[in-house]
């Protein structure tokens, strides 16, 4: 079965208004910030609004089990100030907490960087702080983010990753997230993906994947750069993506779209129109629209 959503809204109405908002893209999962991503300010969740959400997503035959959640990207475990290091590692545990009241079973966290230390240091810090926020049997699984390797950023490398896990205690509340724009720019060859993934089940396990974020990638291989581009119009192409997101290894593991919203025109900076409606479209047709992006546009323009 394709589980196939993107990055939504959690505003006014929270999980129901992030539902719904998944539903006008014909999406059947999707992932939400509980608050902005730039910043930790968190409101109360609102009982009523879960519940009713809950309602909505078994009228419309969407599983809470594939519904994912973001950590915002302040947070960073691999800081060497303890006082920023203890408060990511609160801030994690609190966000935890806050997506076991809402149900949810997936909250994805960018691992962190190391600044002004070594690499080999933020990594041991990333460990200190998941030994103190990770629990036994807990409901919610912490899956990292696999990143592009731009600056100091930990987790760019399989290995990092490997590392990382053969070094957490609760290893069962652990898992992965993979990006395909970030593997790309990291310098995995996404033409030849199953040797990736042929690697990452043999140093930690298939099972593990938890969710993939789906992005074309505006920059060559091995870039470092980490800016996402629209399904098709990048550097992976729509192919590769396809071959992912239909792979029979990750068939039950949810795909979201974090690609960039469209501009009224190709000119403009600014990026008004979200794709995922008709990206996922192209996803369920197994074929790339050329004229999408004007698609798009005259869709919202109406």
């Amino acid at each position: 079965m394709l589980i196939i959503g993107s990055h939504v809204h959690f505003v006014k109405d929270q999980l129901v208004g992030s539902l719904e908002e998944a539903l006008s893209y014909n999406a059947n999962t999707f992932m939400f910030y509980t608050g902005a991503p730039q910043n930790t300010i968190r409101k109360s969740i609102d009982d009523n609004l879960t519940k009713e959400a809950l309602k909505l997503m078994e009228n419309n035959n969407i599983s809470l089990n594939n519904i994912v959640c973001h950590a915002p990207y302040i947070v960073n475990l691999a800081n060497s100030d303890a006082e920023k290091h203890n408060f990511s590692i609160n801030f994690i545990k609190n966000e935890l907490q806050r997506c076991k009241k809402l149900g949810i079973t997936k909250l994805v966290l960018h691992p962190g960087s190391a600044v002004k230390i070594s690499k080999e240091e933020g990594l041991n810090n990333i460990i200190d702080g998941l030994n103190k926020i990770l629990e036994p049997n807990f409901p919610v699984i912490l899956l990292l983010e696999t990143m592009a390797g731009k600056g100091s950023e930990c987790g760019s490398t399989l290995d990092e990753l490997k590392y990382i896990y053969d070094n957490v205690i609760y290893k069962e509340s652990l898992g992965f997230c993979l990006d395909t724009c970030h593997l790309n720019d990291s310098g995995v060859d996404l033409e030849n993906f199953d040797e990736y993934l042929n690697e990452f089940a043999k140093q930690i396990g298939l099972n593990k994947i938890g969710c993939i974020h789906i992005n074309d990638s505006k920059n060559e291989i091995s870039s470092h750069k980490d800016r996402h581009e629209n399904i098709g119009y990048g550097t992976i192409g729509f192919d590769n993506l396809l071959n992912i997101i239909y792979h029979k290894k990750l068939e039950n593991i949810p795909k979201i779209l974090e690609t960039p919203y469209i501009g009224p025109d190709d000119s403009s900076k600014e990026r008004l129109y979200p794709p995922y409606k008709f990206e996922i479209e192209m996803i369920k047709n197994k074929i790339f629209d050329e004229n999408v992006l004007e698609k798009i546009r005259n869709y919202y323009k109406n």
